[in-house]
């Protein structure tokens, strides 16, 4: 069985499913999917992942609001206000924040400052920050040194191997997504091949960044077996191996505290 651990719920296309996302889910379900991880974006998507979570077991969700939101919306995230909305048992994650310094370098202060209440906030409720680096990987490193972070995931992971290597010094997990099955992205699988079977994840990061033989198309979570199916290329392992190990890997995670 796979885990998702990085889907973006709220914004699946749903018209092969005639709108309706507990089909698409069922989808992930036949395709072998036992656990869907709801990704939050800003502070209002708890309210719609929270429903979701609610009718079906095997979903749950982070709270948290992302680095490319309006700089209105980071400062609404304060820790008291991350740490109320993380109460929940089906919400597992803070997040996704992080930098991103590829589409904005008008609020990169801005930016710290919230990744850095979400790692505050993260350690308070004892559940992992997702992070999201673009652009930004020596500040993403520093502020996660600097907060003493050491319970999280560093999600659609595409950078070198001393930036995971960093992380993982850190205690982190790495999460691929269909990056990593892309022709163009050997250098990708070279640095993957480093990382310790006993840290890895696998996502869709869906709607984006579909795995092959998907390219192109809308993602959606019933796709993150190509993700596992890569990883297994890379490792030398059978892609049920690789189902079990970043399955017990995401559980690890969540008992984590």
């Amino acid at each position: 069985m796979f885990v998702d651990t990085h889907c973006h719920l709220t914004m699946l296309n749903l018209d092969p499913y005639d709108g309706n996302l507990d089909l698409a889910i069922q989808q992930a379900r036949d395709a072998g999917v036992s656990k869907m991880m709801g990704i939050s974006v800003d502070l209002d998507d708890h309210i719609a992942l929270s429903e979701i979570a609610a009718r079906h077991a095997d979903v749950g969700y982070s709270v948290g609001v992302h680095p490319c939101e309006d700089p209105a919306m980071m400062q609404r995230a304060s820790v008291e206000k991350l740490v109320e909305l993380a109460q929940s048992e089906k919400v597992w994650a803070i997040g996704e924040t992080g930098l991103d310094y590829f589409h904005s370098t008008d609020f990169v202060e801005e930016q710290k400052a919230c990744f850095e209440r979400h790692i505050q906030a993260s350690k308070i409720v004892k559940k992992p920050v997702v992070v999201h680096t673009r652009s930004s990987k020596t500040d993403t490193i520093d502020i996660i040194r600097a907060e003493q972070s050491s319970h999280g995931i560093l999600h659609c992971f595409t950078e070198d191997w001393e930036t995971a290597k960093a992380v993982l010094d850190c205690g982190y997990y790495i999460s691929f997504s269909g990056i990593v099955s892309f022709k163009n992205a050997q250098d990708l699988r070279d640095v993957a091949k480093q990382v310790p079977l006993d840290r890895i994840l696998i996502e869709t990061d869906s709607p984006y960044l579909a795995p092959m033989p998907y390219r192109g198309k809308s993602n959606e979570p019933k796709y993150v077996p190509y993700v596992a199916k890569a990883l297994s290329d890379v490792y030398d392992k059978s892609l049920e191996e690789i189902a079990f190990i970043t399955t017990q890997n995401f559980e690890n995670l969540l008992r984590q505290q």
